[in-house]
């Protein structure tokens, strides 16, 4: 890519810094149309040489480094870069919003697996506790179960006894 240069060379009419009148040098042979020719033709000639020494006029006469058309096509370029940045800045803004809410849904995600997990635990410690109650309740059935027989083999023996002792007193009874 070319360099571009910001210096450039002017050569003004040597007439404007003077002061003498309209006549001078300089004037007078503006008004002949075979100098404006042969002027022409020699800027023409002085043109080609500096163009081939690398040296250009732009559109104010003013002499420049690089070729005019070169100069459009660096600045085009530069305003094409100018857009192109513009373009990945807002690029990079759209994917920053887009990572920053994936990275929220990602948390939010995060969050409801959290949920399930811990009530996934309870339940399972809450089903836990329901065998533990149930075997606890089985256990407490079985020893009132067993209480239970003991109080039928007792009652059974009272039963018994109480039989015995009223056979006794009716023998007791007509004995007398």
């Amino acid at each position: 890519m070319p360099v571009t240069s910001n210096w450039t060379l002017f050569f003004p009419d040597p007439c404007s810094y003077d002061t003498s009148p309209p006549d001078c040098h300089c004037h007078s042979f503006r008004a002949d149309p075979l100098f404006s020719r042969e002027a022409r033709r020699e800027t023409a000639m002085a043109k080609d040489i500096l163009g081939e020494a690398g040296l250009h006029f732009d559109e104010l006469n003013k002499l420049r480094v690089l070729d005019p058309e070169v100069t459009q096509q660096t600045t085009e370029l530069k305003e094409e870069c100018k857009d192109f940045v513009d373009k990945i800045g807002q690029f990079q803004k759209i994917v920053g919003g887009l990572i920053e809410l994936v990275d929220q849904l990602a948390k939010e995600a995060e969050n409801e697996k959290m949920k399930a997990i811990g009530a996934r635990n309870l339940l399972k410690s809450i089903a836990k506790q329901r065998e533990a109650q149930q075997q606890q309740l089985q256990a407490l059935i079985a020893e009132k179960k067993m209480q239970l027989e003991r109080y039928r083999v007792e009652y059974e023996a009272l039963c018994k006894v109480e039989a015995e002792q009223n056979e006794f007193i009716d023998q007791f009874i007509f004995q007398k």
